[in-house]
């Protein structure tokens, strides 16, 4: 009898054993499983990331695209604004004018454009379109900015009309 409890008790034993063995296997197979979920949840968390990063940064180039593209249609207002400026007016017309050049200024300065102004500075040809070489004066140094012909604007740090120049020889 008691040979008996003592197979009955290392057959429970062995049973126990390896019902504990598959229920580590199962918790195993479980955490392999949980892992593979939280590796796939996070690669679509840095994906989706990358997805919005992307939409961004297209939306933004489209926006300058447009402003680029508005600002470019407005800017030979502006030249016409200096063009009349520079004419022979009389005092109510050239504050009318002036009024008017310096609403455009602001519309530009809200918009972030920036004129490009290099008389007196070395010809970059980054900001700046040689159409004439002229002759030195005194004290004017050899390729530099003698005049500006038409005003050049970048908006940010995007060229979005080059200025046209004369350049000292």
């Amino acid at each position: 009898m008691e040979e008996n409890k003592k197979e009955q008790t290392a057959t429970a034993e062995k049973k126990s054993k390896k019902s504990d063995e598959k229920w580590l296997k199962q918790i195993e197979e479980l955490k392999a499983q949980a892992d593979d979920y939280k590796d796939k949840w996070m690669r679509n968390v840095a994906e989706f990331d990358n997805y919005k990063k992307r939409n961004a940064k297209i939306w933004q180039e489209a926006f300058e695209y447009g402003a680029t593209d508005v600002l470019n249609k407005i800017l030979p207002i502006g030249d016409s604004l200096d063009w009349a400026l520079a004419m022979d007016l009389d005092a109510r017309s050239l504050e009318g004018i002036k009024g008017i050049r310096k609403k455009f200024d602001e519309v530009l300065a809200s918009m972030e454009v920036v004129e490009i102004n290099p008389v007196g500075e070395p010809f970059d040809v980054n900001v700046a379109e040689a159409v004439m070489q002229v002759e030195g004066q005194d004290g004017d140094a050899s390729d530099t900015v003698k005049q500006v012909f038409q005003k050049g604007y970048k908006l940010k740090d995007k060229i979005i009309r080059y200025a046209k120049v004369s350049v000292v020889k």
